[in-house]
């Protein structure tokens, strides 16, 4: 029997289709540079071009990677196989993650392209990307079961449940507030330091989650032993 797509597949499809049309677009019609900033050091200067063909094969093999990996051959199929309710919202909100990020990251990278910013536009734009996307990773990671594909996957958390839920609900709080913080300072902090400074936090960020895995199933008195 087939199954019936969802919201989330329908929108994993949406963003493939849009994201692949206006690909197709950018290497059939245009634009009239001869070359195309595709890559930036860490102080957003161009260090790395492309013509308008290449950039959108770049394009459209992000949304392919992104319908692949949340859909029929991802995270989709895998939800329309699950049999457990923990383990279906969890594979539905990575999907949705996927989608969100995929959708972002092109967004991004074709005005930072097409754009003709200079290195602080970049840098801003770079900052805004960013910090959507661990603005709706946060929103979600504290929901999600114990499993192989999303969250805070250590040796730890995989041991202990609490040590799981804890160290997700405090991943998700951390990214939460840095992509909210840093949507807002985006426009008008200096850079690139801010950015720089917002991929610091979310390192730091994954540490302590870490940590907070480790110390968590130490003292769980229901741990399972390595």
């Amino acid at each position: 029997m087939t199954r019936r797509l969802s919201l989330l597949d329908l929108l994993t499809v949406a963003v493939f289709v849009v994201q692949t049309g206006f690909a197709l677009h950018i290497g059939l019609n245009g634009p009239t540079q001869a070359v195309l900033p595709i890559h930036w050091n860490a102080a957003f200067e161009v260090d790395g071009w492309a013509s308008g063909p290449e950039f959108a094969v770049l394009l459209g093999g992000l949304a392919t990677i992104g319908l692949l990996a949340g859909g029929g051959l991802g995270l989709g199929a895998l939800y329309a196989a699950a049999e457990a309710p923990s383990r279906a919202r969890t594979l539905r909100i990575g999907q949705g993650i996927i989608a969100f990020t995929t959708a972002v990251l092109g967004l991004t990278l074709s005005a930072q392209t097409l754009g003709d910013l200079p290195p602080e536009g970049t840098a801003r734009l770079s900052m805004a990307g960013l910090s959507l996307i661990l603005l709706g990773a946060g929103a979600f990671l504290g929901r999600v079961a114990p499993n192989r594909l999303v969250g805070v996957r250590t040796p730890w958390s995989y041991k202990s449940r609490l040590a799981w839920d804890r160290s997700n609900r405090l991943a998700g709080r951390l990214l939460f507030i840095l992509g909210l913080a840093g949507l807002f300072v985006a426009p008008w902090a200096p850079q690139p330091a801010a950015t720089l400074s917002l991929i610091a936090a979310a390192l730091i960020a994954a540490g302590l989650s870490t940590f907070e895995s480790w110390r968590v199933w130490r003292a769980d008195p229901n741990r399972q032993p390595f």
